[in-house]
């Protein structure tokens, strides 16, 4: 299928963010014809690091608060697409404090909507599987685009929350604007409070892995090149007011993720601490990607997920700078929570 929409300047919201600052890469490296202007609070998530070396004509840098309609006035204008991935993402600290969420991930995409609306831009509103809830460990079924919302924590909530907004200013304003739910991302440039490299930085530090619960939790990984380029097509060919939702087949449990994070980093795959576990842990989540496949010919191509764990170790390896100063802090706040 062709593009049938070709931006060519685009505002990325929270580009400097895990998911974000990947997906600005790969617009710069794979689009050289789309200026992006990345909009970022460059809150502890946030880190100009991650876009560091794209080239300056074609990514820029705006540092500034999504709920801030009058910055929204002065950025948003000559744009022609909203890529809105800014979001407060970590569940643990919704738990422990559910106000940024709402503010950040309810009140800043209306302001976004809003500003899209005056300004006649095309909207993509990257989201999360952890609207629909969760599934039973033993239940075949997937996620499907039209499945009801049933979120359980204050992050998913407010994510819930963004996604109707979205919706309602597509059907009430016509707004031409598509969502995309995605399955747990692992690759580089993610956070040390996040399982993954969490687990990673542990052991690179000479501490042990932690386990919340009894590991049996399920979740669907993909890598975030995939998700950059399932989020690219459905911004130029996916359809206004659809939803699309994003995964690569890649269920498995916590536990085993974290024992072959440790037979890749020469360890026994028993050698690690189990925590308390997270108040109302989502089961299984699991995606069933087949209309975003069928619809934009889009597929993943990091199906070996022993591979792709090993280059993201590695990644973290060779990356000690970037993510060593967040870490002390981090494992301080896992501390006061028991984990």
């Amino acid at each position: 299928m062709q593009e049938t929409f070709s931006p060519r300047n685009i505002v990325v919201t929270g580009g400097c963010g895990f998911i974000g600052s990947n997906f600005v890469r790969w617009v710069a490296e794979n689009r050289p014809e789309t200026h992006v202007t990345v909009l970022d609070k460059l809150t502890y998530a946030g880190n100009p690091e991650n876009i560091a070396g794209l080239p300056a004509e074609r990514v820029e840098l705006v540092v500034g608060d999504i709920c801030d309609a009058g910055l929204l006035e002065r950025v948003v204008p000559g744009h022609d697409a909203v890529v809105h991935y800014a979001a407060e993402s970590h569940n643990d600290n919704s738990i422990s404090d559910p106000e940024p969420f709402i503010r950040t991930n309810v009140e800043g995409t209306f302001r976004l909507l809003e500003a899209a609306r005056r300004h006649g831009l095309r909207f993509h509103h990257v989201s999360t599987d952890e609207v629909y809830g969760d599934l039973a460990l033993d239940e075949p079924r997937r996620f499907r685009p039209d499945d009801p919302y049933r979120p359980s924590s204050p992050y998913s909530s407010s994510k819930a929350s963004s996604d109707m907004l979205v919706r309602a200013w597509h059907r009430t304003y016509g707004l031409p604007a598509t969502i995309s739910n995605c399955s747990n991302n692992y690759g580089p440039y993610q956070h040390v409070e996040k399982f993954i490299p969490r687990q990673v930085t542990n052991l690179l530090c000479g501490g042990r892995a932690k386990l919340y619960g009894d590991g049996r939790n399920v979740r669907d990984w993909i890598h975030t090149e995939d998700h950059s380029r399932a989020v690219w097509d459905v911004l130029t060919k996916g359809r206004p007011g659809e939803t699309y939702l994003v995964g690569a087949d890649g269920e498995r449990s916590n536990l085993e993720v974290l024992q072959a994070i440790l037979m890749a980093m020469g360890r026994d795959p028993e050698d690690f601490d189990w925590v308390r576990d997270r108040p109302g842990h989502d089961r299984r989540y699991a995606i069933d990607p087949a209309k975003t496949m069928e619809e934009l010919g889009w597929e993943p191509r990091h199906r070996d997920f022993s591979e792709g764990l090993e280059d993201t170790i590695a990644w973290y390896a060779e990356h000690r700078d970037w993510w060593m100063p967040a870490k002390e802090a981090t494992e301080a706040k896992y501390a006061e929570q028991g984990q």
